[in-house]
């Protein structure tokens, strides 16, 4: 029933989302091998971790959860990430999107990863949170426009500032830029600073001996953190700058989730009422 319920809700729910093809555009997702029983335990408390992933993209753009069960097969670990430069409104909306889609993309598989343009969102049985992951997950180049040591120093330049976060950006998300390049790296939030640092190092020099000097773009996600660069026009990824127009919507979008979450919230209770009520009358 509680599945049902919750199928129902993602499906309804998506039917809300504006569309913003520069966040919930499909990167990488995978799943992994186990599957669950249908209508398990396990089932029903990945269904209240993805739920309560989605009600917290309302207001934190990251966060980690797990789900107990009675028994060791039982639980759920999960988190979700957006990116750092997305307002809460895209982030819900981001997340939101992701969530919808594991239900098609990893339908009763006990693990899960996607990743949008703008948000990252795993689950599983086995516990991954605070585990730091250097394991390539995806790779892509863009053409060559030939070899320009001007343009591949500008690029090994925005690259290292993004490694050693020159210019205040030593956090989780660090952005850079020169002239016609643009950069952008990010860890996962469970990653202490040290391990972020670690692993951003990893992506950056795989990116470099990847996609070479002349790739107009280029894209390294490890299992923890991602790094970017892309020449100005090659492969748009960074958010827009904002309008009023995508303003009023992520606004809207953002107030159909806290709505649709608040009506969810009291179905819930309304059955549990009329539960109890028709449980004790039948006593």
């Amino acid at each position: 029933m509680a599945a049902s319920f919750f199928t129902f809700f993602l499906s309804f729910f998506s039917l809300f989302i504006l569309s913003h093809s520069d966040i919930d555009s499909f990167v990488y997702g995978g799943c992994s091998q186990i599957k669950y029983t249908p209508n398990s335990p396990y089932e029903s408390n990945l269904n209240s971790l993805l739920t309560s992933l989605v009600n917290s993209a309302t207001y934190s753009s990251y966060n980690k959860y797990n789900v107990m069960g009675s028994t060791s097969q039982d639980i759920v670990y999960g988190l979700y990430q957006c990116r750092g430069d997305l307002s809460m409104p895209d982030c819900a909306t981001c997340v939101a999107k992701a969530v919808s889609q594991f239900s098609s993309l990893c339908s009763q598989n006990c693990g899960g990863a996607l990743q949008l343009q703008g948000c990252f969102v795993k689950y599983d049985n086995t516990s991954f949170i605070g585990v730091e992951d250097k394991t390539i997950v995806m790779k892509k180049c863009g053409p060559s426009d030939g070899y320009d040591i001007d343009a591949m120093n500008r690029r090994d330049a925005v690259l290292g500032s993004l490694m050693s976060g020159a210019g205040g950006g030593g956090g989780l998300y660090r952005v850079g830029g020169s002239q016609d390049i643009q950069g952008v790296a990010q860890c996962v939030g469970d990653l202490s600073m040290g391990e972020c640092q670690d692993c951003l190092s990893e992506a950056i020099k795989k990116l470099k001996s990847e996609c070479g000097g002349g790739a107009v773009f280029g894209d390294m996600f490890l299992g923890k953190c991602y790094a970017r660069y892309s020449t100005s026009g090659a492969h748009a990824y960074a958010s827009k700058p904002d309008h009023e127009s995508d303003h009023s919507d992520s606004e809207k979008t953002f107030a159909i989730i806290i709505g649709l979450l608040a009506g969810v919230a009291l179905i819930i209770i309304f059955a549990t009422f009329m539960r109890r009520v028709f449980g004790g009358n039948g006593k």
